[in-house]
């Protein structure tokens, strides 16, 4: 079939866009012919055939930026403007897609995550227009929820708050729903008694991940680790969820001086970098500035992260929240040890109780029990190997690009 994705950005260390990228090569191994639409292609060759670059559906437009802003940051007294704003925003962005399904001959939709979290609230309004106005069969790839994220998409205007509740998730006829943990397998079951697909994220265990090589030998050095210094990494973005803050108490807590955390990921998402400053304010207390990397600069895009793992003696991956947990598996393919906080509602329950040695702890909450027995590990290359291995035997077993097929070979029949 000939399948167009509508995403808001491709390319980058999102899990959204990681995950769309596994999809896209699955789906291409089962015959589909794949077209992209999105607002942004990060490190990525365009190929003007297949991809269509449309700066509309980005982020970080301004149209999506003023939406989110007089949505649920600085509304104004009166919610008409934006519900107005949005539907005429929304009608043009659903003509041009119904152009570009005409142009491309789309016989199905993917959306990815665009239908379920209002980030970019006419985007996901002028998907369901187009599949109202065409009929088109449509998968919706659900990574979270806005009634998942606090106060943050929650407005002061009960209408606007109604019209978030009417439009995402997409809930029309013939949806087909994929959602990446049990947690939303049972929220649309209890909310709207829809029985969603669970399709867990996954990776290709049969790459070469993570793996020393000549042309990465280097990669640790040159962002300021040295020969006999040794490398925790947190392969993560800089946001607040992702618990960077018990990374950094946890190297301030082991006192040695020749541990040094790698943190890859950029503050983008970051609202006015609130979080970043209270993280630097804290290394700075700490008088941790020379064991605390910031290595966004050098790690620019997904494909660099083979090689900051090659290297790198474990993982700390301290969440409080997540949808699925992108950098757990990627962690087991790397073959390090992860050190993880039982985040909600995903770890236990989709990840944890399959059997993965780990160092747990809960609620961010770092004892001296589980202080030395990261350290046990950290300090033990032999024990770091065998949990390594381990741990991936594990991980091809239960999210892998194989188990990825089975699941789209199911949810691609029409």
């Amino acid at each position: 079939m000939r399948i167009g994705i509508i995403i808001g950005r491709i390319g980058g260390v999102d899990g959204v866009a990681l995950e769309t990228e596994k999809w896209i090569d699955v789906l291409k191994k089962l015959g589909h012919e794949i077209f992209i639409m999105s607002g942004e292609f990060e490190s990525w060759n365009l190929d003007y055939e297949h991809d269509y670059l449309y700066p509309t559906l980005s982020f970080f437009s301004a149209e999506a930026e003023w939406e989110q802003r007089k949505a649920f940051f600085e509304p104004d007294e009166s919610p008409e403007p934006l519900l107005e704003h949005v539907e005429t925003w929304s009608n043009a962005i659903e003509k041009e897609m119904r152009k570009w399904v005409k142009d491309k001959k789309i016989e199905v939709l993917l959306s990815e995550n665009a239908s379920a979290l209002p980030c970019q609230l006419s985007m996901g309004v002028a998907i369901k227009k187009l599949i109202q106005n065409t009929g088109l069969p449509i998968v919706t790839h659900d990574h979270d929820f806005h009634w998942e994220r606090g106060q943050r998409y929650v407005s002061v205007h009960p209408e606007i708050n109604k019209y978030v509740d009417d439009n995402f998730p997409l809930l029309l006829p013939n949806v087909k729903h994929a959602v990446i943990n049990t947690f939303g397998v049972e929220t649309f079951k209890n909310k709207f008694n829809i029985d969603a697909t669970l399709v867990p994220n996954v990776m290709d265990f049969n790459r070469v991940y993570g793996v020393p090589s000549y042309s990465n030998q280097f990669f640790l050095r040159d962002i300021g680790v040295n020969e006999d210094e040794i490398a925790l990494l947190q392969v993560t973005r800089i946001v607040r969820r992702k618990g960077i803050e018990t990374a950094i108490s946890l190297i301030d807590k082991l006192q040695d001086k020749k541990l040094k955390l790698v943190i890859t990921g950029n503050n983008n998402d970051d609202e006015n970098k609130e979080y970043y400053n209270e993280l630097i304010d804290q290394i700075h207390e700490l008088n941790l500035s020379n064991q605390i990397i910031f290595a966004d600069q050098k790690v620019l895009d997904h494909k660099d992260l083979s090689d900051v793992y090659a290297h790198g003696r474990a993982c700390t991956y301290f969440s409080t929240y997540e949808g699925f947990g992108n950098a757990f598996v990627e962690s087991v393919l790397a073959k390090k040890p992860i050190f993880v906080n039982n985040y909600k509602p995903v770890y236990m329950q989709d990840i944890g109780n399959k059997g993965f040695e780990t160092v747990m702890i809960e609620d961010s909450n770092l004892t001296n029990k589980s202080i030395q027995q990261m350290s046990d590990i950290i300090y033990s290359p032999k024990r770091c190997i065998e949990i390594g291995e381990y741990n991936f035997k594990l991980g091809k077993k239960y999210f892998s690009y194989e188990v990825l097929e089975e699941k789209l070979t199911e949810l691609f029949k029409f």
